[in-house]
């Protein structure tokens, strides 16, 4: 039986809102692609079989959110915030887990996997508390939480991880690593734009507050699958190489 409010969320997607669209949209994309990366685990060398599993759990977690985010926009028209950072407090410090396995068949130690995981922490828990604590401390609150993306960011071009993938001397790597850079930089800047647009914020009424989760969405579904595609890419042509080896 389809009852009329099941009709009214259908049409919504299908003709009227672009952002419930989006919101749809994401939640299949990431679950096909938590399958895709679930079963080509097979394919690849033991050391990036957890690398893959973890791709896997990002974009599954982030489905299983999309899913009932989905459903909280259609029901209320109002952005799923507290759904979103419970995906992102999974998912990101996930992301920054994938570093570490991407560089650990190089020499990368558990103190460079800490480190980001602390420094992903700071980033999203800051940024929760200046979404959620009213225009008066969200400058404050998102200042503390660009300090945690800004060191996610030295890591990648500077740090641990980019000593290691340098000199892992492995063209995968570095071709991995140069687009890594672009997600990092680029993809992940979409957050802190969103977020400077609230209320009282540095960019606020650059544009509506409401087409926040339309960014959001999109860049979600580009970071995490895109993420994900780039170690997978590594993994295959390592894989191929050992085998070459042998």
């Amino acid at each position: 039986m389809i009852f009329a409010v099941d009709v009214a969320n259908l049409d919504k997607i299908i003709n009227a809102d672009p952002i419930a669209i989006t919101f749809f949209i994401g939640y299949m994309a990431m679950f096909a692609s938590s399958i895709f990366f679930f079963m080509e685990r097979g394919s690849v060398e033991g050391k990036w079989k957890m690398s893959l599993l973890v791709s896997g759990l990002i974009t599954g977690i982030a489905a299983v959110h999309y899913f009932y985010m989905r459903d909280f926009y259609l029901q209320t028209g109002q952005s799923p915030t507290a759904f979103r950072y419970v995906d992102w407090t999974l998912t990101v410090p996930l992301m920054c887990v994938e570093f570490y396995l991407l560089t650990k068949p190089f020499g990368a130690k558990g103190s460079t996997l800490f480190k980001l995981i602390v420094a992903s922490a700071v980033m999203l828990v800051a940024g929760f508390i200046g979404e959620t604590s009213g225009i008066d401390n969200n400058i404050m609150w998102g200042v503390i939480s660009t300090v945690g993306y800004v060191y996610i960011v030295y890591e990648v071009f500077a740090g641990d991880v980019a000593k290691l993938a340098k000199a892992a001397n492995s063209p995968a790597m570095d071709r991995a690593m140069f687009l890594l850079k672009i997600f990092i930089t680029l993809g992940w800047s979409i957050y802190p734009i969103g977020y400077m647009v609230l209320p009282g914020n540095l960019l606020s009424g650059a544009f509506e507050v409401s087409s926040i989760d339309l960014f959001y969405n999109l860049a979600d579904a580009i970071n995490k699958i895109g993420f994900g595609l780039v170690i997978y890419s590594v993994a295959i042509a390592e894989t191929a190489k050992a085998k070459a080896a042998a």
